[in-house]
């Protein structure tokens, strides 16, 4: 019998690579644009993970569900106009791209959920040339917000595999979440918007302080549930 397909499910923004300056100055001048009451920056990262809407529905709970629809809207129209006057930079956290490719040389399956949507997730992949080392992307165009299972679930489907042999990778509750209702095994990091405290709280496996211990700890989770 052939070894179980091993998937290691990437979230993208606080993960991979550092947006957090790109988000909030997005998120500011789109609330500008719709005269309301910018949200601080702290507030704007503690959503950073979320489909619009739904970060939306956090940073502005009185409003109606139009408004926090249009204020997505906004946004991605704030967002793009960075990106074409060449103000979006989103650089890999160090060591990263090292890891990608250590577990890709091991035979690891790599896949990414995020809240980014397709246009953006694969301008960012392919800016920082790693686009290839993934068999499946999941954005939320296409997806519930996380905590919905849906991406993780459609991410095994692409790679062939099971939620035992199925890790989630993730630096907000929300990823955890994820992972969980999945039935994957989590693994949090610390270099990202939400503290390992909460990644912990919220039932995370493990907690990664550096990019360069993901490889051992994927291996050491997975022969644990062997």
């Amino acid at each position: 019998m052939s070894a179980p397909v091993r998937l290691a499910i990437f979230d993208c923004d606080g993960t991979l690579v550092d947006s957090q300056a790109n988000i909030c100055r997005a998120m500011i001048e789109a609330f500008a644009i719709e005269k309301l009451t910018p949200p601080t920056d702290p507030a704007i990262r503690r959503v950073v993970g979320l489909s619009l809407t739904e970060a939306m529905r956090a940073l502005l709970p009185e409003a109606g569900h139009d408004v926090h629809v249009r204020l997505g809207e906004t946004y991605k129209r704030a967002f793009q106009g960075m990106r074409g006057r060449g103000q979006v930079d989103e650089p890999l956290f160090p060591g990263i791209a090292e890891a990608l490719r250590a577990l890709d040389a091991e035979g690891w399956m790599l896949g990414v959920a995020t809240g980014k949507s397709d246009r953006g997730l694969r301008h960012c992949l392919e800016t920082h040339g790693i686009e290839h080392l993934f068999v499946s992307l999941q954005t939320a165009d296409r997806h519930p917000s996380k905590p919905h299972p849906s991406m993780a679930l459609q991410a095994m489907a692409d790679a062939g595999a099971t939620p035992e042999s199925s890790f989630m990778i993730g630096d907000t509750s929300f990823d955890i979440g994820m992972g969980i209702n999945a039935g994957c095994t989590t693994v949090g990091v610390a270099w990202g918007y939400h503290a390992a405290d909460e990644l912990f709280d919220e039932g995370a496996h493990f907690v990664a302080d550096r990019p360069d211990q993901l490889p051992d700890i994927l291996r050491t989770a997975l022969a644990a549930r062997g």
